[in-house]
């Protein structure tokens, strides 16, 4: 497949003048209503709810789908299988959907990768021909991206008018609950083996953002091979859920992406620019939640305020190991390396890893948020690591509350850090201000806390490289972060580049070393 196939008369997302637009910033779009949504018991659920209110298109943009997955309460799906007015498997709630909504679109962009993930999916290629069947449903496969690369973007929006960005996937091996028991049999995958806790994280919003992530999800389904898509008609309202209460009201909302150079389109690399930016600016502290720590400009940008005179606490949550042989090789040893660096280069002992875990079980973090000074709210599909930098489709939105139309959402940014420290800690929402007040900071009051705890953060263990472990973290060949960085891994300099911030302090630190 061809990397465009758009007819001379259609307007692709980036031809979209926006004058709001910044540096790190594809546009600025209002939000009537916004929240953010934790761990997937929750978000299936409003998935449906919200999808049960579309009335003219549903436009899903995925890594990944598993039709064989359940929406509804883990709880009543255990139990009874579907509710009494319409099911709950995707698969057939989808079918359903279609058959009692007439007009309704449904169209489901997914990566490529997922074909070869159908061998082992049995009644997912079943309900894929039922769909094929279905005039109202289209699904496709992205491939539409250079080499090595994938389709990331996790994108919903419903009748121009709702939409969803962050980081879970409607697929096998995302449903948890909050409180992300150690044992859970309602953690099952569609064959029925069971998987350890999962931390997800994703925003709904509603307004005049639908219609912008509408449009960067009708140019992506463009690229892809699918025929131009429409604008709806504008519609009253909105497929917000009823039972959903909104965190966020009237607020602007910055959507930032990153899009590997293809073809005759150059790269886009807003989302790197943009965590730079907010990370040079941080005045007090950044809390993260990354499935990876292995980018080298996020690492050189927190390396460039832990060696100035006022650096902010630094402190990321984040797996104790990525899902995957070849993810662990790529990811988990530049993450030793880079934070073996910046700890060298962290005098005041402000830069902290942990770890969540459930008892003696860790969680996975699949989670992308960052917090800045309580000002700054960004989640996404973009991970901490090079290639959600530069090479794989990603889509990240964000509330700055320093823009003047945002100051009223700080407290509501606050109260979401509050909230996911006292998940991870075991705490109570209301407790996490006080401690954090009493002991000076987040790191400092989870030592506090200690271990004797069901719920705990642990202080990640850097291990230990043998020199083929460090060659392979410091060439980035496994995480490449432009398109030619996989062919020509040394070339650029790999993770260390020569002369830049980065290398310099890796240099510092390995003669030392000798």
């Amino acid at each position: 497949m061809g990397a465009i196939n758009l007819k001379p008369s259609v307007k692709t997302a980036d031809d979209v003048d926006d004058a709001s637009a910044e540096t790190g910033v594809w546009r600025y779009a209002k939000a009537d209503r916004a929240s953010v949504i934790v761990d997937a018991e929750d978000y299936f659920a409003l998935m449906q709810d919200a999808m049960l209110e579309a009335r003219q298109r549903i436009l899903l943009i995925g890594w990944d789908f598993d039709t064989r997955i359940h929406l509804e309460d883990g709880r009543r799906w255990w139990q009874k299988g579907r509710s009494s007015q319409h099911p709950s498997r995707l698969g057939s709630f989808i079918l359903w959907l279609t058959r009692h909504r007439s007009g309704l679109e449904v169209r489901i962009l997914k990566w490529s990768y997922g074909v070869l993930q159908f061998a082992t999916r049995g009644s997912m290629a079943v309900d894929l021909i039922r769909w094929w069947r279905n005039k109202q449903i289209e699904f496709k496969f992205d491939t539409a991206h250079p080499v090595a690369a994938s389709h990331h973007q996790k994108v919903v929006v419903i009748d121009d008018r709702f939409a969803v960005c962050g980081g879970i996937d409607m697929t096998t091996h995302r449903w948890d609950t909050r409180d992300h028991l150690e044992v859970d049999p309602r953690r099952k995958r569609p064959r029925g083996a069971t998987y350890g806790p999962w931390h997800d994280a994703t925003m709904m919003m509603d307004g005049p953002v639908a219609e912008a992530l509408g449009d960067l999800s009708r140019d992506r389904w463009v690229r892809a091979g699918g025929e131009p898509l429409i604008k709806v008609k504008p519609q009253d309202e909105s497929a917000w859920p009823k039972k959903l209460e909104a965190q966020f009201e009237n607020v602007e909302i910055g959507i930032a992406r990153t899009r590997g150079e293809y073809g005759d389109e150059p790269g886009i690399d807003e989302i790197a620019d943009l965590f730079e930016k907010q990370i040079l600016e941080a005045k007090h502290f950044i809390y993260a939640e990354s499935q990876y720590f292995a980018s080298r400009r996020i690492a050189s940008a927190i390396c460039k305020r832990l060696m100035q005179d006022d650096p902010p606490e630094v402190l990321i949550v984040h797996p104790q190991n990525a899902d995957g042989f070849l993810e662990q090789q790529a990811m988990d040893h530049a993450r030793a390396e880079l934070v073996r660096t910046l700890g060298d280069q962290d005098p005041k002992n402000k830069f902290n890893l942990y770890v969540p875990f459930t008892g003696e079980t860790p969680i996975y973090v699949h989670a992308k948020i960052m917090i800045v000074d309580d000002k700054i709210l960004r989640i996404g599909s973009a991970n901490m690591n090079n290639r959600s930098m530069g090479l794989d489709s990603e889509c990240d939105v964000f509330i700055d509350c320093n823009r003047p139309a945002n100051a009223h959402a700080a407290v509501g940014v606050a109260r979401l850090r509050y909230s996911l420290l006292a998940e991870h800690c075991g705490l109570e929402e209301d407790e996490v201000p006080q401690l954090l007040a009493r002991y000076g900071g987040m790191a400092a009051m989870i030592e506090h806390l200690g271990r004797d705890r069901t719920r705990t953060l642990r202080r990640f263990d850097l291990p230990e490289l043998n020199s083929v472990q460090e060659a392979v973290a410091e060439s980035g060949i496994l995480d490449p972060e432009k398109p030619d960085d996989m062919f020509e891994p040394y070339a650029k300099g790999g993770l260390f580049r020569r002369n830049t911030l980065l290398g310099r302090a890796r240099s510092r630190m390995m003669r030392r070393k000798k």
